[in-house]
């Protein structure tokens, strides 16, 4: 063991928890070609090809596996002899992390995220993806860092973090020929409607209380996404139900008006989440506490 340097160690487990040599070099601040190399000598000091690669990353091998409890308990007995763990200096970081996020938070938060990024964090960079079946899968492995969005799915292994709660507003194009400052019951069902489909947000509440009530609405279109739902609504006669915040910024630049919906519909949380196996990475927390500094009142993240 004398011959192993501590660094290929710390390459090790970034690689088995993020299933990427070229993630892991992120994380450790090396060069790829470095981190490379580090691999092949880890190779052939263990004798094993250690990781293999799949169609879902780089996948440990049966000896890596046994390897690894014992490798993780020498790092932590390293950092407790440390006394601290690795910090993580905005100023000079050039980390670049991913966000799983809706098409309602690209349009919503991304934009204050990344001013105020340019400003305290010059050098880190911003991947996002949107929220889907595989989120929870690629939160745990580390190749996405953090999620926004409505994600009630989530089950063991997971932090999350409230940031706000979100409402809904019914849209309809300002000069709607039947449709002026409010809308009943009755008035709501004789147009015609949008409906939107897009994993990770709350959306699926207003179908269920829309149902409950026994609202059915004329369908004329159904969108994958919330990004031109406001063009689309100022150009024709279409109504569509959004949360709030969207449906604000929607109107400031679209010729539209913002309604209260016929009937109450229920608010929903908007949160982060993250893996456990990331909950004491020190990016990771300031990402999360920079994302709750900019969109929450709550500073626990």
């Amino acid at each position: 063991m004398a011959a192993l340097d501590v660094e290929w160690l710390y390459l090790f487990d970034e690689i088995y928890k993020t299933g990427s040599v070229s993630r892991a070099a992120e994380r450790r601040g090396l060069a790829q070609g470095t981190a490379s190399i580090a691999l092949n000598k880890l190779r052939t000091h263990f004798a094993d090809k250690l990781f293999s690669r799949t169609s879902r990353g780089m996948e440990p091998t049966p000896h890596a596996q046994k390897l690894y409890p014992s490798l993780r308990a020498m790092l932590d007995l390293l950092e407790q002899a440390r006394g601290e763990r690795d910090e993580f200096d905005p100023a000079t970081a050039e980390r670049k992390f991913c966000i799983s996020m809706t098409d309602i938070s690209e349009i919503v938060m991304l934009p204050t995220l990344l001013n105020h990024l340019r400003r305290i964090a010059p050098k880190v960079q911003i991947g996002i993806e949107k929220i889907s079946p595989e989120s929870p899968r690629r939160l745990e492995s580390g190749e996405v860092d953090i999620a926004v969005g409505f994600m009630p799915q989530l089950e063991a292994g997971f932090y999350q973090h409230t940031l706000f709660r979100q409402d809904f507003v019914c849209l309809a194009a300002a000069s709607h020929p039947r449709i002026r400052d409010s809308v009943s019951k009755a008035a709501y069902l004789k147009e015609a409607h949008i409906i939107v489909s897009s994993s990770g947000t709350g959306h699926s509440i207003v179908d269920k209380t829309l149902d409950k009530h026994g609202i059915r609405r004329e369908v004329a279109l159904t969108l994958p996404s919330f990004l031109g739902v406001a063009r689309i609504v100022a150009q024709t006669e279409l109504l569509v139900i959004v949360p709030r915040r969207l449906g604000e910024m929607l109107a400031s630049q679209e010729n539209i008006q913002l309604l209260d919906p016929p009937i109450k519909l229920p608010s929903y949380s908007v949160k982060q989440h993250w893996h456990e196996r990331y909950h004491a990475d020190a990016g990771n927390v300031w990402l999360r506490r920079t994302v709750a500094e900019l969109f929450s009142q709550t500073r626990k993240p």
